[in-house]
């Protein structure tokens, strides 16, 4: 649908809604952000006062996401503290690549929609993640709690909708730039007696200014509840997402001076890239495609068992991938001529997740909450496929033409376990000091096989870990009055967590092993960290600081490398993040809220060395060498004017500070600002905006690829928005 087509239905739609025989049922005006309370669960799966809890956690409500105008999670992020939101990446135009403490490996985070982890044991389904229809999301900085075994090392973000007893209807409109636009409806549904149901339904197209880059997207959320009675409940919820994309290519750099006999660092590069190479080149082949499809049915229930409540929740899902896509591939020489050698792959990925929590939750004498429960994640991966190899012009004028494997024979099976039994306790000893504490049993068995008949190679690996997580944590009220007060906090965790597999067609399947070492799973990654700081709330709640520190030794970091010339993931040894977060939060009269915040990251190796990818049999030390895109400095402030009738608005900065592009830490791309603005007009029914993202039109390298050796997603380029939304 052209943009024009969507921009005259924000005429058409207020017309028709006007025109109705009978008036609409009177729906609640729509809610400004304003100071309320807030409550979490990804802390304890309890709900708790996010205040409260001795580790750091925001909460976005959607009422403040819908002032932003988010739509994606970059935006639903843009104020959250010490989080980096990188869009695109090797899963497509459509996802994003997270980052907490510095680390922006793509399974260090944990992605948890309505208590169920997304993505289930393999990786987070980013793709798959729909905003519409949003109650709040939170955000919880550090390892996650014992109760998670499809654990994270570094951050939670938790997406809930609303619940299937919400009242009211919404319809919104959208289009832009590069022909983008779609919709969304949400509405309560009657179903008589104790029982109610919501359907939220979506669907889109958004392009790029990439060549041959865009993504179209289908999604329904079906939400069917039981009436709470003395907070007893039975839940279920039906998600379905369709996704097409073409993919964009990511950008080479330059080779490191210091690869052919350690040249000084190249620093502060506004353009680190290869300048052969257009900012918007695609070198995909002709028709690619990166198509993701998901099912997930969950569901739960709360219910007293004697003194005990006792709580449920397990889901199940299948996702069918299907790619045909292709990468430039080291070295390239743009003096021998203008095409690049490339290399290319044909895959389908069938993948299935198994999820079940069950735990119980008791509130004793002398101020103590008791939870006992265990989890199980069970995941089956198939993959099957074929590589091939192409040319493609540097600039990408033209998509090669290639013909598509007809079979697919190369093949991956992977089965994952995952089983945890946890304990954790609350005690308050005195109304000003309280203790958690945590431990979990983790059992992971993991079995894989690989298969190329073509190539005549053949491996099977099986892995068993059996290892303990705990977590230990205080908090204390140094000052109170009335909603007002100072906390101070201190956590402990010791975390555990199966390697990533990322089922890749045409890569080197060793693992980064050593040669003749035949095992394809990598080691299980470790961590122990610790962070404190203090959480304030003052003017009767309306201004809310918070400033911490963190410590993290890490072990096995999966790290993306070149196995004889192919991409291959291996563990990168021994790891140090540390650095310190603050930030602040107010909720101004007159509809007003701003939002500040800064934090430095500094993410190092510590011990790790592996043969050069030259294939020279030298070996490079990266010992005291930052992590690659990791940025030491990160900020934003924003500003937006939310009331409930009348003009409304906003401006967002985001700045991104200086990063390594490459492991040596010989080129640095210099830091870089994207600036946000918003403006609209609404009423208690309706709400007309436009919103333009990232104005200055930055177009800086944000993530690396894992497929693409030395090859970069830049930031998005500039996008105008206009939205049309009208409750009934």
């Amino acid at each position: 649908m052209s943009t024009f087509r969507i921009l005259s239905l924000f005429i058409i739609t207020p017309s028709c809604a006007m025109a109705q025989s009978a008036p609409p049922p009177s729906a609640p005006p729509q809610k400004a952000p304003t100071v309320q309370e807030r409550v979490e669960v990804t802390a304890t799966r309890l709900p708790e006062d996010p205040h409260d809890v001795p580790t750091p956690i925001e909460v976005f409500t959607g009422e403040e996401l819908i002032a932003r105008g988010a739509r994606d999670l970059r935006t639903a992020m843009s104020a959250a503290i010490g989080v980096e939101i990188a869009p695109g990446g090797d899963t497509g135009p459509a996802s994003s690549v997270p980052a907490f403490w510095g680390l922006k490996e793509f399974d260090a985070f944990l992605l948890v929609v309505d208590g169920v982890p997304w993505g289930g044991a393999f990786n987070p389904a980013l793709t798959t993640l729909d905003l519409n229809d949003l109650d709040r999301i939170e955000v919880l900085r550090g390892p996650a709690p014992v109760m998670y075994g499809a654990t994270s090392f570094v951050g939670v973000i938790q997406v809930v909708h609303k619940d299937a007893a919400a009242a009211g209807r919404s319809l919104t409109l959208h289009g832009g730039s590069y022909g983008s636009g779609g919709g969304s409806f949400s509405t309560a549904i009657p179903l008589g007696g104790n029982w109610n149901a919501r359907l939220s339904m979506d669907g889109e197209r958004e392009g790029f200014r990439d060549e041959r880059t865009e993504y179209r997207r289908g999604h329904s959320l079906l939400r069917v509840g039981k009436k709470p009675v003395n907070d007893q409940r039975v839940w279920f919820n039906i998600d379905a997402n369709w996704l097409d994309q073409n993919p964009p290519s990511p950008r080479p750099r330059e080779e490191s001076p210091g690869a052919e006999g350690g040249g000084a660092a190249v620093r502060g590069l506004s353009d680190p890239l290869l300048p052969e190479v257009p900012v918007d080149a695609n070198q995909n082949p002709a028709g690619a495609f990166l198509d993701d499809h998901r099912l997930t049915v969950m569901g739960g229930f709360d219910r007293k068992v004697g003194g005990a409540m006792w709580s449920t929740t397990a889901s199940i899902s299948q996702n069918r991938q299907d790619a045909f896509r292709g990468f430039l591939t080291p070295p390239l020489d743009p003096d021998a001529g203008p095409d690049a050698e490339a290399h290319g792959l044909k895959e389908k990925i069938h993948l299935t997740d198994f999820y079940v929590d069950s735990h119980f939750s008791w509130k004793l004498p002398k101020a103590v909450t008791l939870l006992l429960g265990a989890e199980y994640l069970h995941g089956t991966g198939n993959a099957k496929g074929a590589d091939f190899d192409y040319e493609a012009p540097f600039d990408g004028s033209v998509a090669t033409q290639i013909d598509k494997p007809a079979i697919l024979d190369v093949t991956i099976h992977d089965l994952r376990n995952f089983i945890g039994p946890y304990a954790s306790i609350e005690w308050r000893p005195v109304d000003r000091f309280r203790i958690d504490a945590g431990v979990r049993l983790n059992i992971a068995h993991e079995s894989r096989d690989d298969a190329d008949p073509g190539a005549g190679t053949f491996s099977s690996d099986k892995q068993t870990d059996v290892r303990a997580g705990t977590n230990v944590g205080a908090i204390y009220t140094a000052w109170q009055h009335d909603q007002d007060s100072l906390n101070l906090y201190v956590n402990y965790r010791d975390t555990f967590k199966p390697a990533a597999i990322d089922f890749g067609i045409g890569q080197n399947d060793t693992g980064g092993q050593a040669e003749g070492d035949v095992r394809t799973i990598l080691k299980p990654e470790t961590s122990r960290s610790v962070e404190g700081g203090l959480k304030g709330r003052l003017f009767n709640g309306r201004m809310e600081l918070e400033a911490s520190g963190f410590f993290m030794n890490f072990s096995n970091l999966v790290v993306a490398t070149i196995i004889g010339g192919l991409p291959a993931l291996t563990n990168a040894g021994e790891e140090q993040f540390k650095g310190f977060e603050t930030g602040g939060s107010f909720f101004l009269p007159h509809n007003l809220i701003a939002r500040a915040n800064y934090t430095f990251h500094n993410a190092t190796f510590t011990h790790f060395s592996q043969l050069a990818e030259d294939g020279g049999g030298d070996v490079e030390v990266f010992d005291g060498k930052r992590i690659e895109v990791s940025p030491l400095n990160l900020a934003a402030v924003s500003v937006y004017y939310a009331p409930t009738h009348g003009l409304l608005g906003g401006v967002s900065m985001n700045y991104t500070g200086s990063r390594f592009l490459d492991r040596a830490n010989t080129i640095e791309a210099e830091g870089f600002p994207t600036v946000d603005l918003s403006a609209g007009y609404r009423t208690s029914r309706w709400e007309i905006r436009v919103d333009a993202r990232n104005i200055g039109n930055r177009r800086d390298p944000v993530a690396e690829s894992e497929l693409g050796p030395d090859q970069f997603y830049l930031m998005t380029n500039r996008r105008v928005e206009g939205t049309f939304r009208v409750h009934f």
